[in-house]
């Protein structure tokens, strides 16, 4: 069990984020200038396998200068910004697509090694693969007989 599994308080963390998100959907799309409109968090998928941890985060419009990527103890961090749209002289009839600066966290459930952490982005995805450490990982054992 990681050490994340075993304080429930970690999770707080993880459904004030949902219910933010939750809370930008209904009201950040009914009128964008209110003064308490949250900014939404760009999805992330979280993969596991024998050797890694990889997520993958939707971030389209956003610049690979704007990108900061950090693993601190047990959580993967990414900053970024994706510039406003130009409004002069147009008109808009519909705007979803976030615009400013955005912190997504993600508790990781294994101790990864942040020395050989890495981040690629292509197509709108950003690709950050986290080799577990060795302590974590799981090896096949021989079992031999008498």
């Amino acid at each position: 069990m990681s050490r994340n599994e075993m304080n429930p308080l970690n999770h707080l963390g993880d459904l004030r984020r949902e219910m933010d998100r939750l809370f930008d959907t209904f009201v950040g799309g009914v009128n964008r200038n209110l003064p308490f409109r949250l900014r939404s968090e760009p999805p992330v998928n979280l993969i596991e396998d024998g050797e890694c941890l990889r997520a993958e985060i939707e971030i389209p419009g956003v610049n690979m200068a704007d990108i900061e990527v950090q693993v601190a103890d047990d959580e993967l961090i990414v900053k970024g910004h994706r510039a406003e749209p130009a409004t002069e002289n147009v008109t808009f009839h519909k705007q979803e697509r976030m615009a400013g600066s955005f912190t997504r966290f993600v508790d990781l459930p294994v101790e990864v090694d942040a020395a050989k952490v890495e981040a690629v982005l292509k197509d709108g995805v950003l690709a950050v693969t986290m080799p577990k450490t060795e302590s974590v990982r799981s090896r096949r054992i021989t079992v031999k007989g008498e």
